[in-house]
């Protein structure tokens, strides 16, 4: 008896699969579902600057552990009275060149989230550790290849140190941002 079974049991195993794979794709396209659901892996819609991403499901993420140059003036860029309006102007351009790399990296592409202690910021964004499909880790690249610096807040340290080394080279090997005179000035004028 058992031996009968075995084969619709198989068959109705199979369909269930299918109907299942076929009905989530359905779902995604519609879009009443996230195209990473289930999978873990979402796609880059938007790159907002160098280290906030959009996703396919509307989610804004903050890449954990670095920080990009600032595109827009805002308070944070007015709050030091020491900068001029040519020293605004030049963070924006490596905010500028900051965000065109990232988007060569993960426009359109696959990706897969891993967080940390804390999910989201106080904006709502979600703080994560970006990888492609490929494995590339997309925040450790951003700074080895010196278009971020890193930024460490507590409890969200699982690669500082990590971070730390990649920008220690990168910042050596002038890579980046860093081969620009006025990228590593600048930072020192924001540090007085």
């Amino acid at each position: 008896m058992s031996r009968r079974r075995s084969p619709y049991i198989q068959l109705v195993a199979v369909a269930i699969a299918a109907l299942s794979y076929f009905g989530m794709k359905v779902l995604q396209q519609s879009g009443n579902i996230p195209h990473g659901a289930g999978s873990g892996w979402y796609v880059v819609e938007r790159v907002v600057d160098g280290d906030t991403v959009k996703l396919s499901d509307g989610e804004r993420v903050r890449l954990i552990g670095i920080d990009t140059p600032e595109l827009h003036y805002s308070n944070k860029l007015l709050a030091d009275s020491r900068r001029s309006h040519k020293d605004i102007e030049t963070i924006q351009g490596f905010g500028m060149d900051a965000k065109k790399y990232v988007q060569s990296l993960v426009f359109g592409k696959r990706v897969r989230l891993e967080y940390d202690v804390e999910k989201r910021d106080a904006y709502g964004r979600i703080l994560a550790y970006v990888y492609l499909g490929d494995g590339t880790f997309v925040n450790g690249k951003i700074v080895r290849d010196g278009y971020a610096q890193t930024m460490t807040i507590p409890p969200n340290v699982k690669y500082a140190d990590h971070f730390l080394k990649m920008q220690r080279e990168a910042r050596e090997a002038k890579r980046g941002l860093w081969a620009a005179a006025d990228y590593d000035d600048m930072l020192k004028t924001a540090d007085r």
